[in-house]
């Protein structure tokens, strides 16, 4: 068994509103539909155990970007959507926040007498992550959120989240069934997050005359400091979308294939007439985040040029283009399932194109201009943020679109 990884984010509250919770749940569902065509139950499960991928589509999703809230949310939305389909699916997913994870072995012997699964090997599984992270690492995070996700075939992924009072942060943990030998004796691949001094990590390998004779990781033993020396996913304060949060030739060349190349030139191929740019953009982003390779997910903030976020940043969310993007993204998926995949695998073809487009591609430097177009043009999509509704400026800027 794996620990993939970690992300700490600064700790954001308050509740997602209807209109996009909404919106995630459809996009959330119509996203794990085409995974699970393309690439099966297994790659969908170990998908949601890194925690960039995790980031990415919870920033394509319209969530802040960084934040903490896209644990919840995107779990929540998942498991809206997901649940009432999964004898279909073959998927499911358990607990959630609070109340909620304390849920998860219920949920788990349902679970074990729909499909045949060992119910009580996955509530000891899951327990025992949770022991692991928050009693044998002892980070300063103390955990208030876990959801276990299990396929009908027993693989599973654990995705948990703990707060820290004192530096106001959140920290996310990923696990995935893979490879399981023991969850006492070097369970994780790493142990990241923001340096921060010494870890009691007993779960080391070095740590093993320390563990002797502990029963179970929930009792007192003798410490054993370890320096936290690696990383992988840190997320900053700062809400807005800068520059060196995102790497701009992948945006860059992404914005030229669609706004500038435009799908007149591929029509035949993509089989979506009709489709301006702007949804096009973001059918873009969804795209790469179905059909990206791992190394495609290092920067979570170029996958909210999508559709933005909920406070605004880098720009309101554009209901108008979620809304195509879930419909033309749905009609794909419900043709697919009659044997009719031509538009599915057009939408794959994005993300080839805007690889390959990438290969000799050098961004200028105008990223605050296209943030600023993206802003002004908003009320023409059904702009929305927490605050209300995206107004048409007084003035037209008349802002070029060139990052490129």
């Amino acid at each position: 068994m794996k620990r993939s990884g970690t992300a700490d984010l600064p700790l954001h509250y308050g509740a997602v509103p209807p209109w996009l919770a909404e919106r995630m749940a459809k996009l959330g569902l119509a996203i794990t539909e085409v995974i699970l065509m393309e690439y099966g139950k297994a790659e969908w499960v170990r998908r949601l155990s890194d925690p960039c991928w995790f980031q990415s589509l919870g920033a394509v999703m319209g969530m802040d970007w960084h934040s903490s809230g896209i644990t919840t949310s995107v779990l929540g939305a998942l498991k809206k959507a997901i649940n009432p389909l999964s004898k279909e699916l073959g998927i499911y997913i358990c607990g959630g926040k609070g109340k909620h994870s304390r849920q998860v072995p219920n949920e788990l012997v349902a679970i074990g007498e729909q499909t045949g699964l060992n119910a009580q090997q996955l509530v000891h599984c899951s327990k025992l992550s949770a022991k692991v992270d928050n009693t044998a690492i002892q980070d300063g995070f103390q955990l208030y959120l876990h959801t276990f996700i299990v396929s009908n075939e027993g693989e599973w992924t654990v995705v948990q989240q703990g707060l820290n009072d004192a530096t106001g942060t959140a920290r996310r943990y990923h696990w995935h069934s893979q490879q399981l030998q023991s969850f006492v004796n070097e369970p994780h691949t790493a142990i990241c997050g923001l340096q921060s001094g010494n870890i009691l990590n007993l779960v080391d390998k070095d740590a093993a005359s320390t563990r002797s004779g502990i029963v179970s990781l929930s009792k007192e033993s003798p410490s054993y400091l370890l320096p936290e020396i690696q990383q992988q996913l840190i997320l900053p304060a700062h809400h807005d979308v800068r520059a060196k949060d995102v790497d701009l030739k992948r945006l860059g060349a992404m914005l030229w294939l669609t706004h500038e190349k435009k799908p007149v030139d591929f029509e035949e191929l993509l089989m979506l007439e009709g489709m301006g740019p702007r949804t096009l953009q973001s059918l873009a982003l969804v795209s790469e985040v179905i059909h990206g390779t791992n190394s495609r997910f290092k920067d979570p903030a170029r996958f909210a040029f999508a559709h933005g976020g909920k406070d605004g940043h880098p720009f309101p969310v554009p209901t108008k283009v979620y809304d195509e993007t879930i419909n033309t993204l749905h009609q794909a998926v419900q043709k697919a399932k009659i044997g009719q995949s031509d538009k599915l695998q057009a939408i794959k073809k994005l993300t080839e194109l805007s690889q390959k487009a990438e290969e000799n591609f050098i961004p200028n430097s105008n990223f605050e201009q296209l943030i600023e177009k993206e802003r002004n043009e908003s009320w023409r999509y059904g702009g929305r943020t927490v605050m209300g509704e995206a107004k048409k400026p007084k003035r037209s800027k008349g802002v070029q679109l060139r990052l490129f």
